[in-house]
């Protein structure tokens, strides 16, 4: 989701790989270890959750994690919890990196140690407060000066235990004093408006005989108001702390007028109790972006120098090659080529082009696409985007059933539990073996068009590099097709959407050896038996050694990869494309007059859209894909609740909230993909709810009137189109200003003597240069477009700081910011 800022659009998303923790306290008890798993959280809303590890105190998760970041937060933690033996889970520790310094373990593997988790640290939001000092005269003529503090609202307030009934209060701190007032309590709401004024006395009348305070005038710099905020707790013990800030009333500076945002902070800057390592380590790599997305005009000259590139002679001249020259890892490249040259629909060419290339540097037909060059990892990307329906199609039912019937399948008879049969389990895993290369050797019509005509170029090169080897035209493909698509798919269906979470230890074992064996089927390698490090796997295969899988897998890649065109099939048979719990808001029934939200299992498919009581019970409701006219977020005020998303049908809307802002994101993306053709979809919704005979957004009477807001228009059903090409050049414009060192070095190596005549000087052999003088050329224009894009961002940043407000709504002060702030109000400036 990208936040608007003055014609700029921000994005931000985070890649973090959570590998392992160490030394975590030993369970209190007989039994030491620990069941540990480990969260991913957005201040504190969890939006990821690892497997749980069982019976060890340093865990190995090794799990991949991305997201788009929908909304504003200040840390991205991380905690580890223990699960106990009646399946109750206890916080160990965590790790919270503030937003800022993301940058700092960028890309890197770090060691955090683990801090402790208590209220006092958990903080999250902001609050507005107004203070203004006031001269009163009293009865008796004298002068005294009384504070005026106002608690208007707060944002963003953490929700404990399913709701937040928050309330605030106000004191006034000095050397000799101490006085605190109280706010209402606002109920069921995270973002509470308050707007109420307290008034604290900070100087002494002469009418005062008794001593109530001890303060001179010249004493109020020393003071300082504290704003603590609390959640009203039914709970015998007590209500919750969610946040507090302290104001030096030197803010106050000459003109006696306060007006400001302030982030919440940790009380006493949270809990300092125990050791910083006593609670052990967890090793994360992150890879946090922000990218900040100008109007498409600013990209035009580099889109257009890069999607030149499929038709540039040589194609190493070009400069979408000479990016994946400069960039360390090729897979840097690959992700933004492959999505900006898909939404221009150029990426057959250029896939073409660059492979081209690559085979006819290749010497031996054995070792093709061996490497992790451009081509290999641009055809991975495109498989990735064009083609996970097809895997939806072919792979998940299979899988879905692997996963649900725990069918013991090892054949390691050093591995082999005693009360399994080698026999037994050897037959069950044939079974999944021959259902899988069925199903994959039937799909061919199935496969997307863009992967075949990539498959084609491919195959095409590949035969006339090497003619007389009968089979390169078959491995050229199958090394994609089988070993980059397929295999890993079966390996890890987490990472392909296949399944939401890691399979079982015994699950997985099985995945990986028909992942192994499927892989070997494929490739079509002169010695299958010997192909297998294991010995117990060659003799498995021998199963397999017939003719006919041969012959499948040669007429199968004979139809991904011919030139013509078929017309895809109806698919019969309903495929499962996400599935899940939330709640959803009652649409018929009522109780006591009030409809009421229940928790049931939603599952959706590519022909209707349903709610169970439980999974795998009969629909309560079935919403065909058809009706589904819109599908669009709620506004928070609607029911009180975050999270929630509306299904519009025909003649009402369902309400749901899902668990997280991530999850409520990626089920109102794919509803919107699987309806983005329905011949009725609205133009416009109402963002807001019904309730009490009117709608709350535009309070219209009619419940059938029209929307009063236009539809996001969600995403295209193409995927061709289904991509932001300026974020996909601002990315790569990051890419090449990143390595503008490689680029100059790569300018000079076109201007060496030895290259220009075709000859390999060592400081310059890591680049390919076929022809110094066009690529001096498109380098040239590289750096000009670079080199301009530069200064605008430099604008824009320099723009931004000189209208940035500390204390605005959209920068409150924190904690560092307060020290600044005081001290440009002490020197009177603004």
């Amino acid at each position: 989701m990208a936040v608007e800022e003055e014609g700029l659009r921000v994005f931000q998303s985070v890649k973090i790989k959570i590998g392992e923790a160490k030394n975590i306290p030993p369970y209190p008890g007989p039994n030491k270890m620990r069941d540990c798993y480990c969260t991913v959280n957005l201040d504190q809303e969890e939006v990821f959750r690892t497997k749980i590890v069982e019976k060890s105190l340093c865990p190995f998760y090794g799990e991949d994690f991305y997201c788009e970041i929908p909304r504003s937060f200040r840390h991205l933690s991380f905690y580890i919890f223990d699960r106990d033996v009646f399946r109750r889970d206890s916080s160990i520790g965590k790790v919270a990196v503030k937003k800022e310094d993301l940058q700092k373990y960028h890309g890197k593997d770090t060691w955090f140690q683990l801090q402790h988790v208590s209220a006092d640290s958990e903080v999250q939001g902001k609050v507005h407060l107004e203070l203004r000092l006031n001269e009163v005269i009293t009865d008796s003529g004298a002068i005294c000066h009384k504070l005026a503090t106002r608690v208007l609202e707060c944002q963003g307030l953490p929700i404990v235990n399913g709701q937040c009934d928050p309330y605030a209060t106000v004191s006034l701190l000095g050397p000799s004093r101490s006085e605190a007032k109280k706010t209402k309590v606002k109920r069921k709401t995270n973002n509470p408006q308050f707007d109420e004024v307290f008034y604290f006395e900070v100087t002494k009348p002469p009418s005062y005989t008794r001593r109530q305070f001890d303060v001179e005038e010249d004493d109020v710099d020393k003071m300082e108001l504290r704003v603590d905020l609390w959640n009203a707790s039914n709970l015998k013990f007590g209500d919750e702390f969610l946040g507090e800030v302290r104001v030096p009333l030197k803010v106050l500076g000459q003109t006696g007028v306060h007006d400001a945002w302030y982030l919440l902070q940790p009380r006493d800057n949270g809990s300092k109790t125990g050791k910083p390592d006593d609670l052990g380590s967890l090793r994360l790599n992150i890879v946090y972006t922000e990218d900040h997305v100008f109007p498409s005009e600013y990209y035009s000259p580099l889109q257009e120098l890069l999607l030149n590139s499929a038709h540039m002679e040589p194609v190493s001249a070009s400069a979408a090659h000479i990016l994946g020259e400069v960039c360390r890892e090729k897979q840097e490249a690959a992700v933004p080529l492959v999505r900006l040259f898909l939404h221009s629909g150029k990426i057959v060419p250029f896939v073409s082009a660059i492979a081209h290339a690559e085979i006819n540097r290749t010497q031996d037909p054995n070792t093709i696409f061996r490497g992790n060059s451009l081509t290999s990892k641009c055809i991975d990307e495109t498989m990735k985007l064009a083609g996970m329906h097809y895997l939806q199609v072919t792979l998940k039912p299979i899988i879905d059933e692997i996963c649900a019937d725990h069918k013991p399948c090892e054949i390691d008879p050093v591995k082999l539990k005693e009360s399994e049969n080698l026999e037994t389990n050897r037959e069950n895993l044939r079974q999944y073996v021959d259902q899988i290369f069925s199903v994959i050797t039937k799909s061919g019509v199935s496969c997307p068009t863009v992967m075949c005509a990539i498959f084609f170029s491919l195959r095409e090169s590949a035969a006339t590099r090497f003619e007389e080897d009968q089979d390169v035209r078959y491995t050229a493909v199958s090394s994609f097709i089988f070993l980059r698509f397929f295999a890993p798919a079966i390996l890890s269906p987490n990472l392909f959407q296949l399944r939401p979470h890691h399979p079982d230890p015994c699950t997985s074992r099985t995945l990986t050896l028909i992942s192994k064996t499927i892989q070997t089927l494929g490739s079509l390698a002169k010695s299958k038996s010997g192909s297998f490090k294991e010995s117990y796997m060659a003799s498995f295969y021998n199963y397999f050694n017939e003719q006919k899988y041969t012959d499948a897998v040669k007429n199968f890649l004979d139809l991904i990869s011919s030139s013509g065109r078929w017309d895809q099939k109806t698919i019969e048979m309903p495929i499962t494309l996400k599935e899940g719990f939330m709640i959803k808001r009652a649409q018929g029934r009522k109780r006591f007059g009030v409809k009421n939200f229940k928790n049931r299992w939603f599952c959706l498919t590519n022909q209707e859209f349903t709610y169970h009581k439980a999974k795998g019970e009969a629909a309560l409701c079935s919403i065909p894909i058809e009706n589904i006219l819109a599908v669009e977020r709620l506004e928070e005020e609607s029911f009180k609740m975050k999270n929630m998303f509306q299904v519009v049908q025909p003649e009402r809307a369902l309400y749901i909230q899902a668990n997280n802002c991530v999850e409520a994101r990626d089920w109102i993306d794919i509803l919107t993909k699987v309806s983005q053709c329905n011949h009725k979809r609205l133009s416009k919704y109402h963002p807001s709810a019904f309730l009490n005979g009117h709608w709350l957004c535009c309070k219209d009477s009619a419940e059938s009137a029209l929307g009063c807001t236009p539809c996001t228009g969600g995403l295209p059903a193409n995927i061709q189109l289904d991509i932001d090409a300026d974020r996909e050049s601002e990315r790569i414009y990051t890419l090449f200003n990143t390595y503008m060192p490689k680029l100059v070095k790569m300018q000079e190596a076109c201007g060496s003597k030895a290259v220009y005549n075709g000859l390999e000087e060592d400081e310059y052999s890591g680049f390919i240069i076929d022809d110094p003088k066009e690529t001096y050329k498109t380098l040239k224009l590289i750096i000009s477009a670079v080199h301009t894009l530069e200064q605008e961002h430099a604008q824009y940043e320099q723009d931004k700081f000189k209208k940035t407000k500390y204390g605005s709504q959209e920068h409150p002060i924190g904690d560092v910011a307060l020290q600044c702030y005081i001290r440009q109000h002490s020197e009177g400036t603004s």
